[in-house]
């Protein structure tokens, strides 16, 4: 009896080697996990250089990262909302640069030593129009695991991130958004720059 699901020809069962080959090719990752990709292998990175590294290293050794991944000027315009319009030239490239320092500082200051933790993406890529939702998961050795979801878009050729959800849910421009509101309310966009540069100087 051929116990065999194709022809016992050896040139038929070649051919229908190639064909169940060909068939399920090995799955392509989304091209727009690519800044997330990179930012959890960057925050690994300084996790493990840890105490060695500093506050300082840290954040030195992160911010090329942070540049290459977020589209920096586009959260904070949306951070400091309508009041954008308001703001000169000079306050503009100012609110950029104290947000860019916030971004820095806060990755330094929260992923400060490496104890097993890990980053895992999920394969799966949710369409939110133009804009792209990547899913991670980030563990560690007897923690409970923490969801981080980023929204990606296009700018120019590249993939950027354009906002971080903690547990898939908390919005951090939101949240953001809610903070700078009440200073811009009180102070205008001279306040603000004083109030993110204030932020990203906490040890």
């Amino acid at each position: 009896m051929n116990r065999l699901p194709f022809s016992a020809d050896p040139r038929a069962a070649a051919a229908a080697l190639v064909l169940v080959a060909t068939a399920a090719p090995a799955q392509v990752a989304d091209p727009a996990r690519a800044p997330v990709e990179a930012l959890d292998n960057g925050l690994i990175a300084i996790m493990k250089g840890g105490k060695k590294l500093g506050a300082t290293g840290r954040a030195a050794q992160i911010a090329p990262v942070v540049d290459r991944a977020f589209d920096l000027p586009y959260m904070t315009r949306l951070a400091v909302g309508p009041l954008w319009v308001q703001a000169t030239p000079a306050e503009r490239t100012a609110l950029i640069a104290a947000f860019r320092k916030l971004t820095i500082s806060e990755y330094a200051r929260n992923f400060a030593d490496w104890s097993g933790q890990a980053f895992a993406i999920d394969p799966k890529v949710d369409a939110r129009g133009t804009d792209r939702l990547i899913k991670t998961t980030l563990t560690a050795p007897r923690e409970a695991p923490v969801s981080i979801a980023y929204r990606v878009r296009m700018v120019g050729t590249e993939w950027k991130i354009t906002d971080v959800f903690f547990k898939n849910a908390i919005s951090q421009l939101t949240t953001r958004r809610a903070d700078f509101a009440t200073v811009l309310g009180r102070g205008g966009p001279a306040a603000l720059i004083e109030h993110i540069n204030t932020l990203a100087e906490k040890r």
